[in-house]
């Protein structure tokens, strides 16, 4: 009777010992988009009172993507050495964006009075946008 019981209890051990381990991998649906902007990019339709650069086309940026996903703005001017996230004051500039379907303008405005007229970039501006993933919950 005791070889009985220590053979079941030997296999139900065995039995327990061997399952298998699942490993779940579970892949990040953020999306980082990288532009570059030229200084001939910038446009501005009010005599330098503003400065604008439109990115249409952003298939990342859809309807659902409004409704449900979040859009954040990085600027780097230093060879990407360091980003700063829009909107921000820079010498009396003010960088903010607006975003819509397919489509992110990316805005530069003075932020005072005494100097109406914002610096429009001489070099090359590196812009991140960064799409994060949300569940909405209603």
């Amino acid at each position: 009777m005791r070889k009985l019981i220590l053979l079941l209890l030997c296999t139900a051990t065995l039995g327990l010992a061997s399952c298998k381990k699942d490993t779940i991998v579970q892949e990040t649906s953020n999306k980082s988009i990288i532009y570059d902007i030229a200084p001939n990019q910038w446009t501005t339709t009010d005599g330098g009172k503003t400065y604008t650069n439109i990115f249409t086309k952003i298939p990342e940026i859809d309807q659902y993507g409004l409704e449900n996903e979040g859009t954040l703005v990085y600027i780097s001017y230093n060879n990407e050495t360091s980003y700063i996230q829009v909107p921000f004051v820079y010498n009396l500039d003010s960088y903010s964006y607006e975003v819509s379907n397919n489509k992110l303008v990316l805005t530069i405005q003075s932020s005072s009075f005494s100097a109406p007229n914002p610096t429009k970039p001489i070099t090359n501006v590196r812009v991140k946008v960064v799409i994060v993933a949300a569940k909405n919950v209603v």
